[in-house]
């Protein structure tokens, strides 16, 4: 990415922020609520999808831990905690530059603070994952995400495809505010193209068929 490039994605995060950050609380409220309903529908139908197809089934979900202005998900994932035939797992910043690993998480696994101030769990090493959830910030609607800058997803997600670990969806969670459409918005040659973007107004990119 050039230097014109990276300035300008550095404003449009700056400006994304400031949009999320203005909504008002209750609008957060419902949208999450929104948010987590639609994706326990869409996890349980898939299921019961690949169920009655006779497909190997979804058990290993990667999601992450939502910051204060992210669409909460914790109270989804407590709900998937109790269904034993799913594992969760949360992201790991091990290094800077480096891919993210997934510890196993459940609402008993203890949690320290990692490198940029968000709870990582300390559980043991995840499988790699079906589904992965993925915090963004900003997006097209051709699956484009625009993260936080470190690309630590990015990188993630082609160490997965290189590993022949290609989660069968990652999906990425977002605000409506941070659609891109009206925005001159070029992703960089290594951004990695999401297959689903859930937003509090819905799928702005339909989530596969696993």
């Amino acid at each position: 990415m050039n230097q014109n490039a990276q300035d300008n994605a550095v404003a449009l995060r700056a400006r994304l922020k400031q949009k999320r950050s203005a909504q008002p609380a209750a609008d957060k409220d419902r949208g999450a609520l929104l948010i987590r309903g639609r994706l326990f529908t869409w996890l349980a139908s898939q299921r019961t999808s690949l169920k009655n197809a006779g497909m190997p089934d979804v058990r290993h979900i990667a999601a992450f831990w939502s910051m204060a202005d992210e669409p909460a998900l914790q109270p989804l994932l407590r709900q998937w905690a109790q269904d034993d035939s799913l594992t969760l797992s949360l992201p790991v910043v091990t290094a800077p530059g480096q891919a993210l690993a997934f510890r196993l998480w459940t609402p008993d696994t203890p949690m320290q603070t990692g490198a940029y101030g968000i709870l990582e769990p300390q559980g043991p090493e995840a499988p790699p994952p079906d589904v992965m959830l993925v915090p963004t910030l900003g997006f097209t609607r051709q699956g484009d995400r625009l993260g936080y800058g470190g690309g630590y997803y990015d990188r993630t997600m082609a160490a997965l495809k290189a590993a022949g670990h290609r989660p069968r969806a990652s999906l990425g969670v977002a605000w409506a505010c941070g659609d891109l459409s009206a925005e001159t918005y070029q992703p960089a040659a290594h951004d990695e193209r999401l297959d689903g973007i859930l937003t509090d107004k819905g799928w702005a990119l339909a989530a596969p068929n696993l």
